[in-house]
């Protein structure tokens, strides 16, 4: 039995879930998103809330009965309240800057790094070292994130690079003499 995909999911006010054929629409004051729907279970809507159960008892109808349920709340709370992730830049001259749709990195090389700004995330430098990355897709955000993050992982020595706001760094030990 699957803990998470026991519970439905609520739908909020402002937020509007309806079905095209397998595919569940949801609709809110951050745009449309949408998702197809497994064959390996079957959603309900009623009552302002969305219910997921498996079709059979079989291996694949279990494992595809919680992450619909979480996929299908990811979309809700996307079209609701959307989602953000932060990253802390560190080092000696690194520094963001957006201008237009592009963002602007300078990360210790010997070039300017310029990353495309997809049309649906928002990046706001809100310091030159501070980046806050929002959406209304949550593997959208996380894979911009990662794709900015990439291009200069943080270092266990000083530290230097691009992190996650909450990331831990472990740090290591310099040479002795």
């Amino acid at each position: 039995m699957s803990r998470v995909g026991k519970n439905p999911v609520l739908i909020p006010q402002g937020v509007d879930c309806y079905f095209e054929g397998t595919t569940l629409n949801a609709k809110g004051k951050n745009g449309i998103l949408s998702m197809q729907i497994s064959s390996e279970v079957s959603v309900s809507i009623e009552d302002q809330k969305v219910t997921v159960l498996p079709i059979k008892k079989s291996k694949d109808s279990l494992m595809m009965w919680g992450t619909t349920r979480r996929l299908i709340n990811n979309l809700i709370q996307g079209v609701h309240q959307g989602f953000t992730k932060k990253l802390e830049i560190t080092g000696v001259g690194y520094r963001a800057a957006v201008q237009g749709d592009t963002l602007s990195l300078q990360l210790g090389y010997s070039h300017d790094i310029n990353y495309p700004i997809p049309s649906d995330i928002r990046i706001v430098a809100e310091k030159p070292t501070l980046l806050s990355i929002s959406g209304a897709n949550r593997q959208r955000v996380g894979q911009v994130a990662a794709d900015i993050r990439s291009y200069r992982e943080p270092e266990p020595y000083k530290g230097k690079g691009v992190k996650y706001e909450n990331e831990f760094i472990l740090r290591k030990e310099g040479k002795k003499k």
